[in-house]
């Protein structure tokens, strides 16, 4: 069976453009024309990833992301944010909220099923290995990580951010390797997309937030907690 996509996109022309390249490229494609018909939609079908234009009626892109985030049926699903406007505040807002990447417009049709692609490969291609480091517990069968026993909320991009960093633990990372190995991308991309991913997650982490260390020039590195006696 096809992976589903749901587009949501006001733009008739924009949407029909997104629907022949993602149909040519093999994927079943859904469409909405506004955000809350576009999050009811994504409730309902629980789609494998979602094409996410920013400037939308009803609810715009940012507040959709919220909504999905908020609700279990599709906190986890991969969000890439298509934005007219291509000023770097507005990227970041969306990365902010819980989106996995961002594309601006115009866009190359290529460029996208790439990252639509990326999207679904970090979405699907979970290994049979388990972590145990300090409090954090990393099952890479179920996509999970739990800290001190309780199951950290992550997207897809998250957890294979957190993944990587706690199986490379205490190994610097830099911003360009993991744009390569996380996102799929090489160091053309801006590199504040980690730079934002990694700020989240020192907010999921909470009081484990230093384990996630900002070398400075370097980049970033996992440092497994120190047991105290």
């Amino acid at each position: 069976m096809p992976e589903t996509i749901l587009v949501i996109e006001d733009e008739e022309d924009v949407a029909d453009l997104l629907r022949y390249h993602l149909r040519k490229a093999k994927y079943r494609v859904l469409t909405a024309q506004d955000g809350a018909q576009g999050a009811e939609l994504a409730a309902a079908e629980k789609p494998d990833a979602i094409v996410l234009d920013v400037m939308l009626p009803r609810l715009n892109g940012f507040e959709v992301i919220k909504r999905l985030r908020s609700d279990e049926r599709t906190a986890r699903i991969p969000v890439l944010i298509l934005s007219a406007r291509g000023e770097t505040e507005n990227r970041i807002k969306g990365l902010e909220l819980g989106a996995d990447d961002y594309l601006p417009k115009p866009f190359s049709p290529k460029e996208l099923l790439l990252r639509v692609q990326a999207l679904l490969r970090r979405k699907n291609t979970p290994t049979s290995e388990n972590v145990e480091v300090g409090p954090f517990s990393l099952d890479r069968t179920s996509l999970k990580i739990t800290l001190d026993g309780q199951r950290l909320d992550l997207t897809s991009t998250e957890f294979k951010l957190l993944s990587l960093l706690i199986g490379k633990a205490g190994t610097i990372q830099s911003r360009e390797d993991l744009l390569q190995e996380v996102w799929g991308y090489r160091s053309t991309v801006d590199t504040r997309t980690v730079d934002t991913h990694m700020r989240r997650l020192r907010e999921k982490l909470g009081g484990h937030a230093l384990c996630l260390e900002t070398v400075r020039g370097e980049g970033y590195r996992f440092l497994p907690p120190v047991a105290t006696a």
